[in-house]
C-alpha cells in the first residue's frame, strides 16, 4: 500500500505523447508545403507562361489537328517502336541466355550501352548521325521508319531483359518434358517455353508501352531534321538555334 502511494505521489514527466509528436511533424510539413506552394505562385509570371502555353485562339484553331493528326502519329510511333523493339529485344535475350560466348558479350555490350544512353542521343544520331554518314541512303518508311528504328534500338535493351528474365522464370522441367517428347532445343523454346515466358512478362512489356508512348515525344527535337529533305544539309548546321517553346509546338511531338 505505501509502495503504490510513493508510485502516485510521483510526478509525471511533462512532454508530447508520441501521439502528440506525430501530429505536431505533420502539421509543420502541412504549413512548410503549403508556404512553397503559396512562394511558387506568387514569384511565377503567369502572364508570360500564358503567352507562350495557354493561348485559347491558337489552341482552339490546332485542336482538329491534334486529334486527327498528332494523335494518329502518336499511336503508329509506338506501336511501331514497340514491334521493333519486342522483335530486336527477343533475339537479344536469347543471344543473353546463348550458351555461346560472343553472342552473350554482344547482347551484354547491346544492353549496357542502350540503357544507359538517354534517349535523346539515339535520336540525334538516328537523325543526324546516320545521314552525314550513309549521305543518300533512306531508311525505310521515312520519318515513322526513323522514329520506329530510335524508339526500338532503345526499347530493345530494356526487352530483352525483360524477356530473359521470363524465359529463366519458367522452370527447368518444362524444357526437360518437351526434349524428352522429342523437341528439338529451338523447338522447345519456340513452342513451349516462350509462350510461357509471355504469360509471366505481359505486365512489364505493357509498361514498356507507355513508356514508349511518352517518349515518342522526344520526336519534337528532330521535327525539322526528320522531316528534311536534304538530311546531311540540315544536320550540318543543326542546331543553328536553341529551341523556344511556342504554342504552335503543342502537337509537334507527333507530328514530325
Amino acid at each position: 500500500m505505501a509502495d503504490t502511494e510513493k508510485l502516485d505521489l510521483q510526478p509525471r514527466k511533462k512532454g508530447l505523447t508520441r501521439r502528440q509528436k506525430r501530429g505536431l511533424s505533420r502539421g509543420i510539413q502541412y504549413v512548410v508545403f503549403v508556404a512553397a506552394v503559396i512562394a511558387f505562385a506568387v514569384a511565377a509570371d503567369w502572364g508570360r507562361l500564358k503567352n507562350q502555353f495557354a493561348q485559347a485562339d491558337i489552341a482552339e484553331r490546332m485542336f482538329p489537328d491534334v486529334i486527327t493528326l498528332a494523335l494518329k502519329n502518336t499511336v503508329l510511333y509506338t506501336i511501331t517502336g514497340f514491334a521493333v523493339g519486342l522483335a530486336l529485344g527477343m533475339v537479344i535475350a536469347l543471344m543473353r541466355l546463348s550458351s555461346v560466348g560472343p553472342y552473350r558479350w554482344l547482347a551484354g555490350i547491346y544492353i549496357e550501352i542502350f540503357r544507359g544512353l538517354p534517349a535523346l542521343l539515339i535520336f540525334i544520331f538516328i537523325g543526324v548521325a546516320v545521314p552525314l554518314a550513309f549521305p543518300g541512303t533512306e531508311i525505310i518508311g521515312g520519318t515513322y521508319g526513323k522514329v520506329a528504328l530510335a524508339l526500338g534500338l532503345v526499347a530493345a535493351a530494356y526487352m530483352a531483359e525483360t524477356i530473359r528474365a521470363g524465359i529463366q522464370a519458367v522452370p527447368k522441367g518444362q524444357m526437360e518434358a518437351a526434349r524428352s517428347l522429342g523437341f528439338s532445343p529451338a523447338r522447345a523454346m519456340i513452342s513451349i517455353i516462350i509462350p510461357q515466358a509471355f504469360r509471366i512478362i505481359l505486365p512489364p512489356l505493357t509498361n514498356e508501352l507507355v513508356l514508349l508512348f511518352k517518349d515518342s515525344s522526344l520526336v519534337l527535337f528532330l521535327g525539322v531534321t526528320l522531316g528534311s529533305a536534304n538530311c546531311p544539309s540540315t544536320a550540318a548546321t543543326w542546331p543553328a538555334r536553341p529551341p523556344t517553346p511556342r504554342p504552335s509546338w503543342w502537337p509537334a511531338c507527333a507530328t514530325c
